[in-house]
């Protein structure tokens, strides 16, 4: 597939709002955003000095597809999805830069928090059950085991940091001054409710989602909690093989543990500036390409020219 990794986009003809690690947002109208997703790929809050190639369109086209799927599963649910169409007003040179990368989404109010949902004990959370028994504050079960699943799925919120910044682990408490007591169980509740949906679509296509971080909006004129940003990305979530799934060990995955790993073994976790090698942006987009696969039952060529 003819697309060149690209970790920099500049449109013409829309003004830029805000770059993040891996989106750039940009104003379409006074109700319309403009999401184009780069190549460029964060492990540990740091943004790499490559990309990886076909990212950006795997994680648009995996986000409109879960979309879609949650609306189907949960069909009070709100999102701020309108279209993968790029805006009408695109110069043909912008159109060609955003192909197969970019989605138009209503504008909404962010709430400032990482709405986590942890179905499995694994990573940070896993770190701190070892030392204390808890996890983000919140006392577990005594004797789980590395990657078992939680008796249910937990919601371990974090800030959401600006750009260059660390999320810190917050407890639910915490995320209800943040965003206000008004909204805060409704964020939670809706955030265990998607995660339970995408994890039971997911596992009849033979992936465990072991956890993921959604965000949310406010429609302010229908007081409305709306499902934003991308959502059961690679990006945003642990995806495991349940053929090869075990308890009490690290597991194979399709999302950027592959990376995050490399950088841990290389004594790189944390540094600026870091570039990977070819293998291993190829092995993560290979990964990203098989999860999408599997999820849609469509490869990302067969999407995009669909």
């Amino acid at each position: 597939m003819s697309i060149p990794v690209v970790t920099n986009i500049e449109l013409s003809s829309l003004s830029k709002l805000a770059s993040g690690k891996v989106r750039d947002l940009y104003n379409v109208d006074d109700k319309t955003l403009l999401f184009v997703t780069t190549d460029r790929i964060s492990a540990y809050d740091v943004i790499m000095a490559n990309g990886v190639p076909l990212k950006g369109a795997v994680l648009t086209n995996i986000s409109a597809h879960w979309f879609k799927v949650l609306q189907e599963r949960i069909p009070d649910l709100k999102t701020h999805f309108i279209t993968l169409d790029p805006p009408a007003g695109l110069s043909d040179a912008d159109k060609e830069l955003v192909r197969g990368r970019s989605m138009q989404v209503r504008k909404l109010k962010v709430f400032p928090v990482e709405a986590i949902v942890r179905g499995y004990i694994t990573g940070s959370a896993w770190n701190e059950y070892k030392k204390t028994g808890m996890v983000h504050g919140l006392s577990m079960p005594a004797g789980l085991q590395q990657c078992s699943p939680f008796p249910e799925p937990i919601y371990t919120p974090s800030t959401k940091a600006e750009l260059g910044q660390h999320d810190e682990n917050i407890s639910p408490e915490q995320a209800a001054k943040i965003v206000g007591e008004k909204y805060a169980a409704r964020i939670e509740a809706l955030a265990l409710q998607v995660y339970k949906a995408g994890a039971a679509y997911a596992a009849e296509r033979g992936i465990i989602i072991a956890d993921t971080k959604f965000e949310f909006g406010l429609d302010e004129e229908t007081d409305e909690i709306v499902l934003i940003d991308e959502v059961l990305t690679p990006d945003s979530s642990r995806f495991w093989p349940a053929d090869e799934y075990e308890v009490g060990r690290d597991q194979n995955s399709f999302d950027k543990q592959f990376l995050r790993n490399w950088l841990t073994k290389e004594g790189l976790k944390g540094k600026d500036g870091v570039e990977m090698p070819a293998d291993i942006a190829q092995s993560t987009s290979e990964r990203y390409l098989d999860a999408f696969k599997r999820l849609t039952g469509k490869s990302l060529q067969e999407a995009l020219q669909g």
